[in-house]
């Protein structure tokens, strides 16, 4: 039972639309309305605003690591374990990609994603974002790089702890499944770099202010 109200709870706050907020305190358009329309921090920097691409990316992040992190803080009082935390960083996770405030219509989940690894394990999120980062210079692609990240994460998080039996099938379940939509919600993507028409990393897509 707490289990699954703390998994709504981790949907909710998942569910926090930080482009849409941002957007709108800072008196930009709203990124539903402009490129990709997909209001995540990637879209707002068509805005020009590289500030509102900034801060939707940290608060994306943050509401990934704060609920995972709060689930390890506070779990174990409850009785609860890796099975809850595995549950919260896949429902903040689903928040975010289907979130009840935007009619399930919302991100593609990689700053989000991010904020949950780096609760789940620091250096599996570091590794992570040090693959984007590199595929993301180098190919400057946004969405190549988080599809990159995304199937390196689960492959990380197994051999990063020695062996493959040593992970936590848990956690790694999860994790694997969080890839797994990353890849699903980058499909037009994919077909987009297959064809040669994706945008690539801070170009423009219109009137945005």
């Amino acid at each position: 039972m707490i289990t699954a109200v703390a998994a709504v709870l981790a949907y909710l706050a998942g569910s926090i639309p930080f482009a849409v907020i941002v957007s709108r305190v800072m008196g930009l358009q709203d990124p539903r309305t402009y490129g990709s329309k997909n209001p995540g921090a990637t879209n707002v920097l068509r805005s020009g605003s590289k500030a509102a691409a900034v801060l939707t990316l940290v608060g994306d992040a943050f509401k990934g690591w704060i609920a995972v992190w709060l689930a390890q803080v506070y779990g174990p009082r409850f009785g609860l374990g890796d099975t809850t935390v595995a549950v919260v960083a896949l429902a903040v996770f689903l928040g975010h990609l289907y979130p009840v405030f935007l009619r399930f219509r919302g991100g593609k989940g990689v700053a989000t994603a991010l904020g949950v690894l780096l609760a789940l394990e620091p250096w599996l999120g570091v590794a992570t974002l040090a693959t984007w980062v590199i595929v993301a210079v180098f190919f400057r692609y946004s969405s190549l790089a988080a599809i990159v990240a995304a199937v390196f994460a689960p492959i990380y998080y197994v051999f990063g702890h020695g062996v493959a039996w040593y992970a936590d099938t848990r956690i790694g379940t999860a994790i694997g499944l969080m890839a797994l939509l990353l890849l699903y919600r980058h499909r037009q993507n994919i077909a987009n770099l297959l064809s040669g028409k994706e945008s690539r990393i801070g170009k423009r897509s219109g009137p945005a202010r």
